[in-house]
């Protein structure tokens, strides 16, 4: 077969991600090379426009016997070394199926997905909160495969960066709440969960499809406890948790139903949400940040017991 001609990296993905440093301008550089090696050893077609999201472009292909498809490109790093064994682990079943995979460059190719309807597109956002829990219920009903990452080390990791991590934010209440967090996933690190989570799954990572209403995409996967995995479901469309006027009671009535449709025991699914709330309060002061986004703060105390 020819191999076909290269791609454009679309202006808008080189320079978002090209701003990420020399090793990710480097991965940029090779981008037309790699997808057309690609092309060439799955026998595919392009089939429309590139897209992309913040660390991926995606080509619509047609396989050679017609069938769409779509070849996602991505630079390998940690968080891409355990997607394949996690889409193999849940074989299409929630989730989007995965046809061919290159272990080294973290190609993937998978089913295509309709990406013009996002379940955010689902305008009752108690219908759009069931699918999610419907679906987080099926994927971490999947034991995890050997070799993914653990719950347990990155748990362990986000305890010993609190001691320095928490003088960084400017206020005192907030370092407080950080160290309550803590606190939570210090008594929750002796039983971290054994379940395959995807990480990161939020309305916008959930896309209409053809063989499911809804399948879920671009996984992180992890071995651990699935209240790690409610944060993202909380904190979607979060305009319209404040237009309700009681932001608390609005955050406690999708964790009631997360926690109830998957099936989890409350306070131990609390503690583990605030472990989450604790890693992206850690990458937030890794970043530079002396103040936590409000609205971990409002969910924060949404679940934690009153003093």
């Amino acid at each position: 077969m020819t191999t076909p001609a290269p791609i454009d990296v679309p202006d808008g993905f080189a320079a978002s991600y090209g701003a990420h440093g020399p090793a990710a301008r480097a991965w940029l550089a090779g981008l037309p090379r790699l997808a057309g090696e690609f092309l060439d050893r799955w026998s595919l077609r392009l089939d429309g426009r590139p897209a992309y999201g913040m660390a991926s472009l995606v080509l619509p292909v047609l396989r050679s016997d017609g069938t769409p498809a779509v070849l996602k490109l991505q630079q390998p790093r940690e968080e891409t070394a355990g997607i394949a064994a996690g889409l193999r682990a849940w074989n299409g079943d929630g989730t989007v199926r995965l046809l061919d995979h290159d272990d080294g460059t973290a190609t993937q190719l998978l089913e295509r997905l309709d990406t013009t309807r996002p379940l955010s597109s689902v305008a009752d956002d108690s219908e759009a909160i069931q699918i999610l829990a419907d679906l987080l219920a099926r994927l971490t009903a999947v034991p995890a495969p050997a070799g993914l990452r653990r719950l347990s080390d990155i748990a362990a990791a986000m305890l010993d960066q609190v001691p320095k991590a928490v003088p960084a934010l400017r206020d005192p209440a907030e370092q407080r709440l950080v160290r309550r967090c803590a606190s939570a996933v210090a008594e929750l690190i002796g039983e971290p969960g054994d379940r395959l989570l995807h990480w990161d799954l939020h309305y916008d990572n959930v896309l209409a499809g053809t063989r499911e209403p809804w399948l879920a995409i671009d996984p992180e996967p992890l071995a651990g406890d699935p209240g790690f995995e409610l944060l993202p479901a909380l904190d979607n469309r979060w305009d319209e948790v404040r237009a309700t006027g009681d932001v608390t009671r609005a955050v406690l009535r999708r964790f009631d139903l997360l926690t109830e449709v998957l099936g989890l025991d409350r306070d131990r699914a609390a503690g583990w949400t605030l472990g989450r709330v604790l890693q992206n309060a850690l990458w937030d002061v890794e970043d530079g940040k002396v103040t936590l986004e409000p609205v971990q703060v409002a969910i924060t105390t949404a679940l934690l017991p009153p003093r």
